[in-house]
């Protein structure tokens, strides 16, 4: 109705205010539930994905690759599934924050390093490398969303190294 209000009042001119990644949230606008379904199905594709990929693990020559391959496109799934819950613009938001701009900086340099460790380089060490490197900035990324949980792994770790 607002838009029709601008238009009839020949205010609809440039919407300068308004970017690429507003309209695309605005027009995503989900129902609750809608969004909750989306969530569990990318965050099951995702950890299907990933076991896949470990289960892949085990073939003869192409093992590795294909686990890369999998275990990229499960974590690309799990981190493509809180967009659902949070929107994608506020998700983009909050991953570029200051307590998680390294970690995720590192995680998406993971995903793309192991994809082109797989298919470009075909170096199966590096594609693992990527990959353990992909686990531990995403972990290091969804611990950020917990109160005090990075300091308490921080703890841990300097109390298993004394």
């Amino acid at each position: 109705m607002d838009k029709l209000k601008k238009v009839l009042s020949g205010q609809d001119g440039d919407n300068d205010d308004i970017n690429i990644l507003q309209a695309a949230n605005e027009a995503s606008s989900l129902g609750w539930g809608t969004r909750v379904k989306g969530f569990i199905a990318c965050f099951v594709i995702g950890v299907v994905c990933s076991v896949l990929g470990v289960c892949m693990l085990w073939i003869p020559r192409i093992g590795l690759a294909l686990f890369a391959i999998f275990y990229t496109l499960g974590n690309f799934a799990s981190l493509c599934s809180t967009m659902f819950l949070m929107g994608p613009l506020k998700q983009l938001k909050k991953m570029c924050e200051k307590t998680r701009a390294l970690a995720t900086a590192i995680m998406l340099s993971g995903l793309v390093l192991t994809l082109c460790a797989a298919f470009w380089w075909r170096n199966n060490g590096l594609a693992l490398l990527f990959c353990i490197l992909q686990f531990l900035a995403f972990a290091w990324y969804g611990l950020s969303y917990i109160p005090f949980a990075r300091d308490a792994v921080i703890k841990m770790f300097s109390m298993c190294l004394k």
